[in-house]
């Protein structure tokens, strides 16, 4: 809060904040003000410290998705290639029919 010129430390964020940092135990622990400043520090609940059941199914998630084979690239038929182009990556290269 700039305008109340105070610094609250409190539990990480749960979503994006734009003027809020995540900060670790010991730079948390480290944490000054500018003179002037008021410092709040709010207590964590230590039941919300340990990972949620939607914390572990995220993270299944990812080990899912990052287990799926890569789909493979379907090859152009020559007929394809003379009518479209040349394919380089997901852009294609086309000729002048002049």
């Amino acid at each position: 809060m700039y305008a109340d010129q105070t610094a609250v430390l409190g539990p990480l964020a749960t979503f994006a904040e734009p003027h809020a940092y995540d900060l670790c135990e010991v730079h948390s622990e480290r944490l000054s003000a500018p003179r002037g400043w008021e410092v709040l520090r709010l207590a964590s609940d230590p039941a919300t410290q340990r990972p949620s059941s939607d914390d572990l199914l995220a993270l299944a998630d990812a080990v899912r998705e990052a287990a799926r084979p890569a789909p493979q690239p379907v090859p152009l038929h020559e007929a394809d290639e003379a009518t479209r182009g040349t394919k380089r990556g997901h852009l294609r290269v086309l000729t002048s029919t002049d």
